[in-house]
C-alpha cells in the first residue's frame, strides 16, 4: 500500500470514529454511566432513609449471600436471598426450555406454510406487542385467579369440585412469562427455519435416516443460531422480569427483580440493592459467555 493509500485510509478511519463519536458518548453515558453509579453506591453505608452514606463499605456485597444475626454477630448463609435468586434462575430457565418446545413446532408449522398464510401467522403472533405488558399479564390474572375463567369454566363442567389454586404460585409465574415471551422464541426461530434447505430432510431420508435422526443430525445444528438468539431474548428478560412476578407470584413468590426493587423502596438499603443489580449484571453476562460459547462452538475457524 503507497504513502497516499495508507494516508487516505487514516483519514477514513479518522472521520468514521469522529461520526461515531455522538452516539458513542451517549450509550457511555445512558448505560455505563448508571451501572457505575449502581457499583459506586454498592460499597458505600446505606442511610436511614434511604439514600446512602458516603463511607466506604463491603457490607452490601457480604448481605447478598450472608447475614448477621443481631444477638452474636456470627453469619449465616442468607436462605431467603439465595431463595430468590434460585427461583429467578430456575424459573427463567424453565421459561426458556419450555418456550423452545412450544415455539419451534410453532415455527417450523409458520416456515412450511406458503407466503400468505406466513404473513397472516406472523401478524398474529406479533398481535401480543401491540399491548403493554402490564395488559397482558393483568389478563393472565383474570383467567388463572380462584374465580377466574378457567376455574368458572371447570367448575361449570363439574371437572372440579372447588377452584384450582394457581395464582400466587412459581407455577403462575412461569405461565404468565411463558405467555409473555413465547414470540420472543418464535420469531429467531422463524428466521432460522425460512432460510432451512428443505432437501437436506428428503436427502436424510433418502440415507435411511429416521425422523429422531433427521431431527437431531440435520435440522438442529442448522437453526442453532434461531434457538441461541432464542434462548437468548428469553432468559435474559425473563431473569430480571418485574411485572409478571409481582403481579401473579405476589408479595411470596418474588424473583430477583422484585427484590432489587424491594431494597430500593420499602427496605431503604441502596447498597444491597445496587449489589443486587450488579450481581445480576453479572449473572446475565455469564449467561451470554456460555450462549456465545456454544454459538461458536461448532463454527468453522480458519
Amino acid at each position: 500500500m503507497s504513502t497516499g493509500e495508507t494516508k487516505e485510509a487514516r483519514r477514513d478511519a479518522r472521520n468514521t470514529w469522529l461520526l461515531s463519536a455522538p452516539a458513542l458518548i451517549i450509550l457511555t453515558l445512558a448505560a455505563a454511566g448508571p451501572l457505575l453509579i449502581m457499583l459506586v453506591y454498592s460499597f458505600l453505608e446505606p442511610g436511614k432513609y434511604g439514600n446512602v452514606v458516603w463511607e466506604f463499605s463491603t457490607g452490601a456485597w457480604v448481605s447478598t449471600v450472608l447475614t448477621r444475626d443481631i444477638f452474636d454477630g456470627t453469619y449465616h448463609l442468607a436462605d431467603a436471598h439465595l431463595t430468590i435468586f434460585w427461583r429467578s434462575v430456575k424459573l427463567s430457565l424453565i421459561t426458556t426450555i419450555f418456550t423452545f418446545i412450544v415455539g419451534f413446532p410453532t415455527a417450523w408449522f409458520i416456515a412450511t406454510r406458503s407466503a400468505r398464510a406466513r404473513t397472516a401467522l406472523l401478524f398474529l403472533i406479533t398481535i401480543p406487542f401491540w399491548t403493554n405488558l402490564l395488559i397482558r399479564t393483568f389478563a393472565i390474572n383474570q383467567i388463572i385467579r380462584n374465580e377466574g375463567m378457567l376455574n368458572t369454566f371447570l367448575l361449570y363442567l363439574g371437572v372440579i369440585d372447588e377452584p384450582i389454586l394457581i395464582i400466587y404460585s412459581d407455577f403462575a409465574v412461569f405461565l404468565g412469562m411463558t405467555y409473555v415471551y413465547l414470540p420472543l422464541m418464535v420469531l429467531p426461530l422463524f428466521a432460522a427455519i425460512d432460510r432451512f434447505d428443505m432437501r437436506l430432510i428428503e436427502a436424510a431420508y433418502d440415507l435411511y435416516a429416521s425422523r429422531l435422526q433427521v431431527l437431531r443430525r440435520v435440522i438442529l445444528p442448522i437453526v442453532k443460531p434461531g434457538i441461541i438468539a432464542g434462548s437468548i431474548l428469553v432468559f435474559i428478560p425473563a431473569l430480571g422480569a418485574y411485572v409478571t412476578p409481582r403481579i401473579l407470584g405476589g408479595g411470596r413468590n418474588m424473583m430477583i427483580g422484585n427484590f432489587i426493587e424491594l431494597q430500593f423502596g420499602q427496605g431503604r438499603n441502596w447498597p444491597l440493592g445496587a449489589a443486587l443489580s450488579v450481581l445480576l449484571l453479572m449473572i446475565v453476562a455469564i449467561a451470554l459467555m456460555f450462549y456465545v460459547r456454544a454459538a461458536n462452538r461448532d463454527a468453522p475457524h480458519g
